[in-house]
């Protein structure tokens, strides 16, 4: 086993150093603009600690269904939303720290919109400093929402050079016998989740079938 062998399927170092020139980006673009904004005095930060963990999977992994427009703000805002609403519910901060974390994934998931940076928004809004819960629900859309729409923002534009696709388009799938039926059973028979989306696992096995077939002479 190689040391530092890449960890994604098809990723090479100069899509990696070019994620982080977009990760820069994005992150000093959510700055400029939350510091050109009137916060509400109380020390509200200008980025919140889950942007950071949304730069990873906009910049480095665009196609991941994770990482699309929508569940990035979506996930972020509803989640920040719910962790608000828990602890003002639940006064024991243990408690409504887990819970606001497992009802923001099931929110996420009703809303189609599951983002893992969400859970450290719904847990940031339970644990963070008294500026954030003075700030009530209003924090889940200065800064979370901002912030999460400044990164969108560049991250269209920056994947619009790159030539990647964002939002994601999955690849017409080359006939090779395959279909989205046996993806789906195949996937019921393993009962795992997996970080892609069913037509992108179909346009890649269908290519994969493609190449196997050529390499067999057929």
């Amino acid at each position: 086993m190689r040391l530092f062998h890449p960890l994604l399927s098809g990723a090479h170092a100069p899509d990696r150093l070019f994620a982080c020139l977009g990760a820069v980006l994005g992150i000093a673009f959510a700055a400029f603009v939350s510091a050109r904004l009137p916060l509400q005095p109380g020390d509200l930060p200008l980025l919140v600690a889950p942007l950071g963990a949304s730069a990873v999977l906009v910049f480095a992994v665009p196609a991941s269904p994770l990482a699309q427009p929508w569940p990035v703000v979506g996930g972020n805002t509803i989640s920040a939303l719910v962790g608000v609403a828990v602890y003002r519910l639940i006064p024991d901060t243990g408690l409504a720290a887990s819970v606001a974390v497992g009802a923001a994934i099931l929110v996420m998931s009703a809303l189609r919109c599951l983002h893992p940076p969400g859970g450290a928004s719904a847990l940031t809004a339970v644990i963070g400093s008294g500026a954030v819960h003075n700030a009530g629900y209003g924090f889940a859309f200065l800064p979370v929402a901002l912030n999460s729409v400044s990164l969108v923002a560049i991250g269209l534009l920056f994947h619009r050079l790159s030539r990647h696709s964002y939002p994601h388009r999955p690849a017409p799938a080359p006939d090779a016998g395959l279909h989205l039926a046996d993806i789906d059973a195949a996937l019921e028979d393993m009962h795992e989740s997996f970080d892609i989306s069913r037509a992108d696992l179909d346009a890649l096995l269908s290519r994969a079938e493609l190449h196997a077939a050529r390499r067999k002479g057929r």
